[in-house]
């Protein structure tokens, strides 16, 4: 079954709903599920989840880091809105559960990482070096 897995994962997950129905509905069956594989699959939903809730977050912070860097430029609007959609949605997906989970000190520091150098032919202003919120903050943002 882990051939398949590897091979075809929509055709595994079909098959594996159906193996699974089965025994809840207490048809003997002449196969059992791949047991190994499902149970990494319902462990990297919620890791899916975390990552999308990191992701948005990392773009928030990218986002507003070059509105604070390049104040002048044309794009400064566009990247506040940007920043602002990308924490609404980060807010909607989040659980209480992820609060142990996510470091947004170590997503802010990769957002620094990826400022470009300079925005046409500009430096960049200074931005904050440590992260400057909290995940209390980042979830309490009314915008």
């Amino acid at each position: 079954m882990g051939d398949l897995y590897d091979a075809d994962v929509l055709e595994w997950s079909e098959h594996q709903a159906r193996l699974l129905r089965q025994l809840v509905a207490g048809e003997a069956g002449n196969e059992a599920p791949d047991w190994a594989n499902i149970i990494e699959e319902v462990e990297s939903v919620g890791r899916s989840q975390v990552d999308a809730v990191e992701s948005l977050w990392t773009l928030a912070f990218l986002h507003d880091l070059k509105a604070e860097a390049w104040p002048l430029s044309r794009d400064e609007p566009h990247w506040r809105g940007e920043a602002r959609l990308f924490r609404r949605q980060a807010r909607r997906k989040f659980t209480p559960s992820m609060r142990s989970k996510i470091d947004v000190a170590e997503l802010y520091s990769d957002a620094l990482a990826g400022m470009p150098e300079t925005m046409d032919g500009q430096e960049p202003l200074p931005v904050p070096t440590t992260c400057p919120v909290t995940v209390d903050e980042l979830l309490g943002d009314s915008s």
